[in-house]
């Protein structure tokens, strides 16, 4: 049974740097991208930030770029997302994804290619 659990997220001011974590398990995690999307309130889930099964490739929303970096640690089977340069509109509660289908070969944004979610993680920016 596939797992992701999220952490790392609170309540930071503008400016301010987060470190979202993502740990897996349940099957190999270096055969398999990941995402990272958010959900604002009142708001539909946004593609974030994701990452291939090599880990070779990055894919960004044009709204976190060069703010966010998103990497893997295929050793703690554990997929990471650096938050720089916080702002109020990054606040949301922050969900790590699965890729479906092993060793695809592009970087997928689309939530319906990610078939597994972790319960999600707040973040929260003050002005």
């Amino acid at each position: 049974q596939v797992q992701l659990v999220e952490s790392g997220g609170g309540l930071v001011q503008a400016g301010g740097s987060l470190r979202l974590s993502c740990a897996a398990s349940g099957r190999t995690f270096s055969s398999y991208g990941m995402g990272w999307f958010r959900q604002a309130p009142g708001k539909e889930r946004e593609f974030v930030a994701a990452i291939n099964w090599s880990g070779s490739s990055t894919y960004y929303a044009d709204s976190v770029k060069g703010r966010f970096t998103i990497a893997s640690d295929n050793a703690k089977n554990t997929v990471y997302l650096q938050i720089n340069s916080l702002k109020p509109d990054d606040t949301g509660v922050y969900y790590c994804a699965g890729d479906q289908a092993p060793y695809r070969r592009y970087v997928a944004a689309a939530p319906h290619t990610y078939a597994y979610w972790g319960q999600g993680t707040q973040v929260t920016v003050s002005s």
